[in-house]
């Protein structure tokens, strides 16, 4: 049923229905005689069971033929003063495709010579050049060594096949620590005692480097918090006073660990 005309079965009729309004516009099967209900029953149980069956031609086709057949149906039930044959009747369904079918071909055409006619006046807006070059105009490639004498050839040859160095890396910008923070602290703990309360300003004062003030500053907590340093500040953010309590001599043997200030 997927590419022929869908088959119905009727008490007087069975068979394609395309063949049944054909016979039925002959008047070789009186419509009256035939059951239009199960006939749509029929192709509609169809369609539930195997959709996949049945094409899409097939259900318009169904469609088109169903419909003549009810129009034809109703006419002969309900006549009026204006009854018309079914030759006729189903001949007007013809004329009728036929006249669409003409509409469709002349709105194709249409649309073509409207899609020409905006071409054309694209076309319009265009000026054809007239005047062309000289004959004696000739097109020459532009020299690429023009003024480059042999010895700039030889000098540009020696440059590119010399040896290149090999890449190193800069390092001028890393700081490599000149004092540690053990040995800042045996320095600290034996310039303090007996030298009274100093600031760490002064206390740093003659150093240049940044790093060479961190680790001063990371000495002077290791001897706070072994307890030979009194660190002080007498107001936010003001200078620190640093003041000796310990024993007034170098702690070299109990620094172990100090330098773990050092990473």
């Amino acid at each position: 049923m997927s590419g022929a005309a869908p088959h119905v079965t009727t008490p007087v009729f069975e068979g394609p229905i395309d063949l049944l309004v054909h016979l039925v516009g002959c008047h070789e099967v009186d419509i009256l005689e035939v059951p239009l209900a199960p006939v749509v029953d029929a192709f509609v149980a169809v369609l539930r069971e195997h959709p996949e069956q049945v094409s899409l031609d097939a259900r318009s086709q169904f469609l088109l033929m169903g419909s003549i057949l009810v129009e034809i149906k109703s006419q002969r039930l309900l006549p009026g003063p204006d009854d018309v044959d079914d030759e006729e009747e189903l001949g007007g369904w013809e004329e009728r495709d036929l006249l669409l079918a003409r509409l469709l071909e002349c709105k194709a055409y249409a649309a073509a010579a409207d899609a020409f006619v905006v071409l054309s006046e694209h076309a319009a807006r265009s000026v054809a050049r007239e005047a062309g070059l000289d004959d004696g105009f000739v097109v020459h490639a532009p020299d690429l060594l023009a003024g480059v004498t042999p010895h700039q050839l030889a000098a540009a040859y020696v440059r590119a096949t010399a040896e290149r160095p090999e890449p190193t890396v800069d390092l001028s910008h890393v700081t490599v620590d000149t004092v540690t923070v053990s040995e800042t602290v045996a320095v600290l703990a034996g310039a303090l005692p007996g030298r009274g309360p100093v600031s760490f300003r002064q206390l740093t004062a003659h150093l240049r480097e940044r790093i060479e003030v961190i680790v001063h500053f990371l000495a002077v907590l290791e001897l706070c918090k072994l307890g030979k340093v009194r660190v002080g500040q007498a107001e936010r953010f003001g200078d620190l006073e640093i003041e000796w309590v310990g024993e007034a001599h170098p702690l070299v043997g109990a620094l172990v660990g100090a330098d773990d200030y050092e990473g």
